[in-house]
């Protein structure tokens, strides 16, 4: 049997086409829920019409310092050890899947080691080569490439990363949300969305390295400014974000800028609608880095190190939060404007062949 682990939104954006085309197939399939994230989830499995989870794992708040999530990792490792027949239905020789680089993926890996099933890494490959940048990430993508049997990797370049490993790699050429844009474009039209009646920038932060003390958190704070000096913006709030900024009395300081607009987070169609109609985005985030690619979205990306190569030297820039760097990419944002990357191969749909031998 197919078992997919899935604990944040990102994860179940990346992994909703891999579901949402099983069911497609006909093929079942059990959804295990960690509970690391809750927040917008169910709104996820609405926008792609799939089912909720088979077995959730834990049922309390989000799970967003590293004490909370070493204590709810050993629960949940406890628990599986306990349970692993009811959670995993008494399968003894399916394929666990597991997504990126959260602590939900390497519990994920850890479980299915535990209930003696094979592991497959979707999304495997990825590397900063810098084990504090990002943190923990880095360190959750080396242990998890030890736990994993199956490395689906998105390009020669992550393929060519876990050379070293004994896993089976299998190249899928490109990521799943290649496949999750390819649902969800052909409906935001449809969505009715608070759009501003001007042009706008989008910016959405959430890293552990922007936001962790007063002096990475104020930086971000001076960069947004410098660029609502001349741009409309949209900040969408994550909730470790407004808690930091409110923590340290800086939430107050961007809300009376009139060129700053906060907004909550949105469900991913929603979310894909506003992106589509800015015109470049300000960001921290992996996955946002994908979908501008994808989208030929400018992004400028306020990080000193990125694991991913989509978009970089093209749509993509690289801050290192350096001023000139962040100046004349606000100054010449049409010129990071790119076209839609139409691909003739689906990443869900590879994954999905090579996950097949596991059906009983």
């Amino acid at each position: 049997m197919i078992h997919i682990t899935i604990g944040t939104k990102a994860q179940l954006i990346k992994m909703a086409p891999v579901l949402k085309m099983l069911t497609m197939e006909g093929i079942d399939y059990n959804y295990i829920f960690t509970g690391q994230h809750k927040a917008t989830i169910d709104d996820i499995l609405a926008n792609f019409d799939i089912k909720k989870p088979d077995y959730i794992l834990y049922e309390g708040k989000d799970i967003t310092s590293i004490v909370q999530m070493l204590i709810w990792g050993t629960k949940i490792i406890f628990k599986t050890i306990k349970d692993q027949q009811h959670i995993f239905k008494q399968d003894t020789n399916g394929i666990v899947l597991v997504h990126g680089d959260t602590f939900s993926t390497l519990l994920g890996a850890m479980m299915g080691k535990i209930a003696g099933l094979k592991v497959a890494h979707v999304e495997s490959g990825l590397r900063s080569f810098n084990l504090f940048h990002p943190f923990p990430e880095e360190i959750i993508r080396l242990l998890t490439f030890r736990l994993s049997d199956y490395m689906f990797c998105a390009g020669e370049w992550a393929e060519n990363n876990v050379v070293k490993y004994k896993a089976i790699k299998i190249n899928t050429q490109a990521n799943t949300l290649y496949d999750a844009l390819q649902f969800a474009l052909p409906t935001i039209e449809k969505i009715s969305l608070n759009l501003p009646d001007k042009p706008y920038g989008i910016v959405t932060l959430h890293r552990f390295e922007n936001l962790y003390n007063r002096k990475a958190i104020s930086r971000i704070v001076s960069i947004v400014e410098s660029i609502a000096q001349t741009n409309f913006l949209l900040f969408i709030l994550h909730k470790p974000t407004e808690v930091k900024l409110k923590k340290f009395e800086l939430y107050e300081k961007l809300d009376k800028n009139p060129n700053i607009e906060f907004r909550q987070r949105y469900d991913y169609f929603k979310f894909i609608k506003l992106i589509s109609n800015a015109d470049f985005v300000v960001s921290d985030g992996g996955s946002n880095q994908e979908e501008c690619y994808y989208l030929g979205k400018p992004v400028l990306l306020l990080r000193n190190a990125t694991e991913r190569k989509e978009g970089l030297s093209e749509n993509c820039v690289l801050s290192h939060y350096n001023p000139l760097t962040i100046k004349t990419f606000i100054n010449n944002v049409e010129q990071y404007q790119r076209n839609f990357q139409k691909l003739s191969i689906s990443p869900s749909k590879i994954i999905i062949n090579h996950c097949k031998t596991f059906i009983v």
